[in-house]
């Protein structure tokens, strides 16, 4: 028999590293339930127990008749959904998974501004009558005014 060579021994600990994350990763995923987050369910947003009261709030509005979570809170094009939901995927596990969020949760500024374009698409014809500089040339946004629509408190 040979004797092991520095390349094979690293080539086992590379394998046995990319097998562990590809393992805790599959886990994850099943345990989150990752695959109802491929679809267009709002259910599915309270997954995590912290949506539980979003999801509800949401249920009572107004909005639930016309939107779902991903019309307001993912783009409207393919991809770039597609993008937005597997960064918040990842990102809301991290935050979840080590405890790391504020209660109640707040969106980041990326975020703000992917609901924002959303409301703007559904309202354009209103947001174009009132569109103006606001507070000594801040720029209109619908959601600093408009903060608990779709998420009655």
């Amino acid at each position: 028999m040979q004797p092991t060579t520095v390349r094979q021994v690293a080539a086992i600990v590379l394998g046995s590293l990319i097998g562990l994350g590809i393992g805790v990763a599959s886990y994850t995923f099943l345990y989150a339930q990752g695959w109802s987050y491929l679809t267009n369910d709002p259910a599915a947003c309270a997954n995590c127990h912290i949506m539980q009261n979003h999801y509800a709030a949401w249920m009572k509005s107004s909005h639930r008749s016309v939107a779902t979570c991903n019309d307001c809170h993912t783009p409207t094009n393919l991809v770039a959904k597609y993008y937005i939901k597997a960064d918040h995927g990842f990102w809301h596990s991290y935050a979840f998974t080590t405890g790391d969020f504020h209660e109640p949760i707040h969106m980041k500024a990326r975020s703000q501004a992917v609901t924002e374009n959303a409301c703007r698409i559904c309202h354009e014809a209103i947001v174009q009558a009132i569109e103006t500089p606001h507070r000594g040339g801040e720029q209109f946004s619908c959601i600093r005014c408009h903060n608990t629509v779709g998420h009655l408190k």
